[in-house]
Order: structure tokens, then C-alpha cells, then sequence
């Protein structure tokens, strides 16, 4: 069943801490999963957080300590001394404990891994934190079963047994050649329905997808995807098994990716920690920046308008429809980019597309523009049925209205679709082509676009 966190839970265990009642906490998080009880900790202050995880089992209890929220987690592992946090880690993977170790201080991370140095899991760490962290190499954890392809299926099975305790889920068995570098993959099923007598070079599957070590963590993210993969072997520039990335690990990656990406499209630098991490100087930091461009941007809408003055003085009726037609063109625009933008970030197109994708948006941009063409000329047209307001030349009015939103529409629609590609194409992130950003550029030329076509229909109006 699933764990929910109520206060009159957090009454009843806040009051066992202080009587040092044990039993109760035992009992009670005996059924829980890490997750549970790390959104249990985030709850807690230091010191009662600190008494629960004296009382779980030490497995849990490393589990818990990964799962924690990154605030939390920083000011428990602070509370702690260099050898208590050294044998909290000695129970993880050693991807987890690789993460965990890179948040502490530089001075901090020195006396873990002193303490650590008779761990087997020591120089894994060491080489793990080597990696960048968006690399496949920051995300593998080394722990995996190998088997040389000479053997055979016993002794497979024994190699098993000897590092299930290591190995947290036994996905697959890599075959490795006398120079350790990987030539294939030995599925479960295979093993299991095979005859004890069975060698891996006959049994093995010679068709493994793998990657290197740089290899980016959104590459890796979309290669797992894409071969719908649970777990995937990481190699060497030499071809050499070093370790393997599981699916938990890429949610994280999708997680973290998306995150960056809505917050580059909502027209601001992602963040480097969590939200509520954040000081008010660093949110600051983050928004104000791309907000000065967009504001900038924005005043040449002033500049455009500058150019059409005559026109819009002889038939001031022409700026009540301003913010109809930008927005209309922004909206467009910042369809178009999201969609483009989600599309290469699922790998579902890529910048050789582009010619396709233009010509789609031209097809679509234009049926979106006719229909908000039409629109807003039945609009006007319906409107001067009733009042004066657009006055004898409503009809070249709702024509100027009608055409001028076919033509703004496709043009958002085409640079809308076409800007994430740019970026990408220069090795740019598409995401920083923000809906804010496309809809003003959006707003600059619509204007233009809406009153060229005001000054073409109603020429002799403002003559």
C-alpha cells in the first residue's frame, strides 16, 4: 500500500524521539520504502532526522540518504562526522556514492575518502568523480557481473552468486575477452535455459549496444530510449568494460533535461540548484538577464510603429488592433517552437529535417492564419453592423485585420519552427529559443507585416 505522510504521523513520531522510543521507529519504517522515509526526513529537523537514522538498518539507511531532497541531504551530511558519512557511503553504489561525495566540500570529500581508503569502493569513487557529471562516465556505477567467453555456465552461475551482494539488480551478464574489453551479452534467460555444460562463446549474444565514457548524458538518455534498454554497458576509448548505466539513473537525466528546458523557454537561465535552494541574488541572476533582452527587444516594437506614424495618425483605428495581431504571431511562434524544441530533445528529428519542417509550418502556419483570418474579419465585419467605430471603411479595415493575421500567423509559424534548428545547428541549446524570445521577435515583424498590408488595402484611406 501506498505511504501517506500526515501530521498526526509526524505528531506521534516527533513525540517518540523525544522519548528516545526506538521500537517505534523500527516498527513503524520497517515497511517503508527509502523514498518514504526520506520524504518523512524532509520533514524532520536535523537532530530528530539524525536519532531515526541511528534506528534503520544500514542498507536503508544508505538508500535514504540518496533519495533525500539536496537541501536536506547537505545539511545531514554537515551534521555528521568524515567517518560517519564514510560508512554511510560504503553501503551505496558506487555511482550514488560518487554524487553524494562531489556535494561535500573539497576538504570534506579528502577526509571521506581517507576514511575509506581500506573500501574496495574507495578508488571506484576516485575514478568515478574523475568524470564529468553529464557524461556517461559521471552516471555508470561500476558494479556489474562480467564473465570471460571461454568460460561456461557454471561458473557464470557462481560468479553471480558472488557478487549478488554487490550488485543491486542483475539485469545482464557482459562477456569480456582476455583483454577485458566487452564482445557481448549474456541474457539471464539464455543461462538459465541452457545446459550446465554450455560455454558462453556458444551462448552469448556477439550483438551489444554500448557507449564511452564522454559520451553526453542526453545521448545516452536518447540511445536507452530508442532501444527501449533497462541497463547499458559504458566502455573505454579502448573498448574495455568499466561499468553500466541503469534506467533510474536516465530518468534522473530526463528529469534534470526537461527541467533546464522549460525553464530556458520560460525566458530565463536554468537553475543550478533547487528552487527553494536558491538565494533572492541568484534567482535575480538567472531572470534578470534574459528579461533585459526581451525588454529590449520589445522597444523596437516602438521603433517599428515609429516608421508607420502618418498611417496609424490618419486611421487611429488601426492601433486598437496591435495587440490582436502580435500576440496572435507570438502565439503562433511559441507553438511551433515548443514543438520543434520537444521533437529534437526526444530525438524524433534532427537539423537535416529542416526543409521538411518548413515546409509542414508553411502548410500549417497558413491554414492557422486563415482561420484567424477569417476570424477577425467576421469580427470587424459583425462589429460595424452595430456601432460607427471602424466608420465607412470598415470593410478595408476587416480585410487589413484578415489578411494581415494570415500573414503574421505563417511567419511566426515558420520562425517559430526554424529557430530551435539554427540554434542547434551552431551548437546552441534550441531551448534558449524561448517562447518569450520567438514572440518578440514575432511582435517586431508582425508589425511591420500589419501595416504594410494597411498601407497596401487602404491606400487611398490614408492618401
Amino acid at each position: 500500500m501506498q505511504f501517506e505522510l500526515t501530521d498526526d504521523f509526524l505528531i506521534k513520531l516527533r513525540e517518540a524521539i523525544v522519548a528516545r522510543n526506538g521500537a517505534f521507529v523500527v516498527d513503524h519504517f520497517k515497511e517503508l520504502y527509502p523514498q518514504d522515509i526520506a520524504e518523512i526526513f524532509n520533514e524532520l529537523e536535523i537532530e530528530e532526522a539524525k536519532y531515526v537514522y541511528t534506528q534503520l538498518d544500514e542498507q536503508i539507511a544508505a538508500d535514504v540518504l540518496v533519495e533525500l531532497d539536496d537541501d536536506v541531504r547537505e545539511d545531514f551530511l554537515a551534521s555528521l562526522t568524515s567517518k560517519e558519512i564514510a560508512e554511510h557511503i560504503d553501503n551505496m553504489d558506487s555511482d550514488d556514492a560518487a554524487d553524494v561525495i562531489a556535494e561535500l566540500p573539497d576538504n570534506v570529500q579528502d577526509e571521506v575518502l581517507a576514511q575509506m581508503e581500506d573500501s574496495e569502493q574507495a578508488s571506484d569513487i576516485v575514478e568515478l568523480l574523475n568524470y564529468d557529471e553529464n557524461t556517461a562516465g559521471g552516471l555508470m556505477a561500476t558494479e556489474l557481473i562480467r564473465v570471460h567467453v571461454n568460460s561456461n555456465a557454471i561458473e557464470c552461475v557462481r560468479e553471480i552468486r558472488e557478487q549478488a551482494d554487490n550488485v543491486e539488480n542483475i539485469y545482464a551478464i557482459y562477456v569480456v575477452d582476455d583483454e577485458e574489453k566487452l564482445v557481448g551479452l549474456l541474457h539471464l534467460k539464455k543461462l538459465i535455459v541452457s545446459s550446465t555444460r554450455s560455454r558462453v562463446s556458444e551462448i552469448y549474444d556477439p550483438k551489444v549496444i554500448s557507449i564511452k565514457t564522454n559520451t553526453d548524458a542526453e545521448e545516452v538518455a536518447n540511445l536507452m530510449d530508442k532501444y527501449n534498454l533497462v541497463v547499458l554497458p559504458v566502455v573505454d576509448a579502448l573498448g574495455r568494460l568499466v561499468g553500466r548505466i541503469t534506467i533510474d539513473d536516465i530518468v534522473d537525466v530526463r528529469r534534470e533535461e526537461e527541467t533546464e528546458d522549460l525553464q530556458r523557454m520560460g525566458g530565463m537561465e536554468a537553475l543550478d540548484e533547487p528552487y527553494m535552494n536558491m538565494s533572492i541574488w541568484g534567482i535575480l541572476k538567472k531572470r534578470a538577464g534574459w528579461l533585459v533582452i526581451l525588454f529590449l527587444g520589445e522597444t523596437l516594437t516602438a521603433t517599428a510603429m515609429g516608421f508607420f506614424e502618418n498611417e496609424i495618425a490618419k486611421v487611429v483605428i488601426l492601433s486598437l488592433f496591435v495587440p490582436l495581431i502580435i500576440s496572435s504571431g507570438g502565439n503562433t511562434g511559441s507553438q511551433a517552437s515548443t514543438l520543434v524544441i520537444r521533437a529534437l530533445a526526444l530525438g524524433e528529428i534532427t537539423i537535416r529535417n529542416w526543409w521538411t519542417i518548413i515546409k509542414r509550418e508553411i502548410k500549417v502556419g497558413f491554414v492557422l492564419g486563415l482561420i484567424l483570418g477569417i476570424i477577425g474579419f467576421l469580427r470587424v465585419a459583425a462589429w460595424s453592423q452595430f456601432t460607427t467605430i471602424y466608420g465607412p471603411h470598415w470593410l478595408e479595415i476587416a480585410l487589413t485585420v484578415g489578411t494581415s493575421l494570415i500573414g503574421v500567423v505563417l511567419w511566426g509559424n515558420i520562425i517559430g519552427s526554424l529557430f530551435p534548428l539554427i540554434l542547434k545547428r551552431f551548437g546552441f541549446d534550441p531551448a534558449v529559443s524561448s517562447a518569450p524570445f520567438v514572440a518578440t521577435l514575432v511582435d517586431i515583424t508582425g508589425l511591420i507585416i500589419y501595416f504594410s498590408v494597411a498601407s497596401l488595402l487602404l491606400g487611398s484611406v490614408l492618401l
